[in-house]
């Protein structure tokens, strides 16, 4: 599995930054999320000018095997037909990488349509669609390796052409699914909770979704071969599994599920590493005789290829401390996903929108994100984020355009 090298931005600059900013020519703290906004890039760039370079966005395809239990109102087929569309410059996402400037990389790494001969369409796939997450994994461990490694190479591209932040869309049916899952694993959120009507579910749509994602992640817990009895309630610090069978990995306690299972460190890496990670190979976890598994694990289990891909972009943006603008429900769940192997991450994403979804304002409230927008929008494909570039752009200029007290020879009066 591929290590990344993340870290935090060095808050040394910080109060020269806070300097600057309350220097410019405006009362003290006016220009609100815009300071705080304009601290964070200044803090990733590691400069009081900042700049944004070369935006670049990624739509990433794929499709997902548990769209055949009818958990979304629309076929897989729209998956393959919205992509060819992006192509001729149709789609949400086209209209707002045009209005910004940014580069579209239109990118199919899982779609069950052959795509290979379509022109703007970069062929990365993985797989024809990721399996039934209800009976088995959605991918194997090889096909993990693989999109995480994808993600990183299309942003190494990206990097390569002079970008410096980065937009990540999706394009896959039946995805909120997974998020979903993700949601209520990764956060301990009660299912039901992180279920929403996806494209358009009705009452018994999503009455439907709920229990068939019940029953995948019953499967899960019982393939895994995790009995939550063996496991005592999650201690002050933080736990992994809870006594009614809910998983709790945010503060990532490994060493305390180490000792309740008996579980030998040499055998399993269960230390934290430095990145935050379950050890150094967290995916051989899953199939420990422990029973006991890391992140990479239900990542794998239940997520799209196009979302483990958009995982690997954001850790590579974050190790090559790129900004990292994050979109709706679906990118949420990837960043939430990303932030529990590398908490460090987090620093880098600047969260553009708070979508329509159910539970969407509660997944970010597990990563302390603040989003810039709240426009009830549930489209997907990137476009929230898109919306939200012009603040990150004025928050920008604020730095390099306005004047300060000094130069207008305007008295400080604070």
């Amino acid at each position: 599995m591929r290590q990344f090298n993340i870290v935090r931005p060095d808050e040394r600059l910080a109060p020269a930054i806070q300097q600057k900013i309350d220097n410019l020519n405006k009362p003290k703290g006016s220009l609100g999320r815009l300071e705080e906004l304009a601290m964070q890039i200044c803090l990733v760039q590691q400069t009081l000018n900042p700049e944004l370079r070369h935006p670049c966005h990624l739509l990433l395809g794929g499709d997902h095997g548990i769209e055949r239990e009818g958990v979304s109102v629309s076929p897989r087929d729209v998956t393959w037909q919205q992509m060819i569309n992006f192509t001729r410059g149709g789609g949400g996402v086209n209209m707002f990488c045009r209005q910004h400037g940014f580069k579209l990389r239109i990118v199919d790494v899982g779609v069950d349509h052959d795509l290979s001969g379509v022109d703007g369409i970069i062929d990365r796939k993985i797989a024809w669609g990721t399996k039934n997450f209800l009976y088995e994994p959605a991918m194997s461990q090889q096909e993990m390796e693989q999109a995480i490694e994808t993600g990183a190479q299309l942003v190494d591209d990206c990097h390569d052409e002079g970008c410096n932040i980065i937009c990540i869309g999706e394009m896959g049916i039946a995805n909120t699914s997974p998020s979903s899952i993700w949601m209520h694993l990764f956060g301990n959120i009660p299912l039901d909770e992180c279920i929403g009507a996806g494209a358009g579910l009705n009452a018994a749509g999503i009455s439907h979704k709920r229990e068939v994602l019940r029953k995948a992640v019953e499967r899960f817990l019982t393939t895994e071969r995790v009995s939550p009895q063996r496991v005592s309630p999650p201690s002050p610090r933080g736990g992994c599994i809870t006594e009614n069978g809910t998983l709790d990995l945010g503060r990532f306690a490994c060493k305390e599920l180490s000792a309740q299972l008996d579980i030998s460190q040499s055998d399993t890496s269960l230390s934290t590493s430095p990145s935050g990670a379950w050890g150094a190979s967290p995916l051989s976890l899953s199939t420990s005789p422990s029973g006991a598994w890391g992140a990479y694990s239900l990542i794998s289990y239940f997520g799209g290829f196009e979302m483990v891909t958009a995982i690997g972009a954001m850790l590579r943006a974050a190790e090559l401390r790129m900004l990292i603008m994050v979109d709706g429900f679906i990118m949420s769940a990837c960043a939430l996903a990303a932030s529990r192997l590398y908490p460090e991450t987090l620093a880098y994403m600047v969260f553009g929108h708070c979508g329509d979804e159910s539970g969407h304002r509660r997944m970010l409230e597990l990563m302390d994100a603040r989003p810039l927008l709240s426009l009830g929008l549930k489209l997907g494909e990137g476009t929230g984020a898109l919306c939200s570039f012009p603040i990150i752009d004025s928050a920008v200029r604020m730095m390099n355009e306005m004047n300060n007290f000094d130069n207008a020879h305007i008295t400080k009066y604070f």
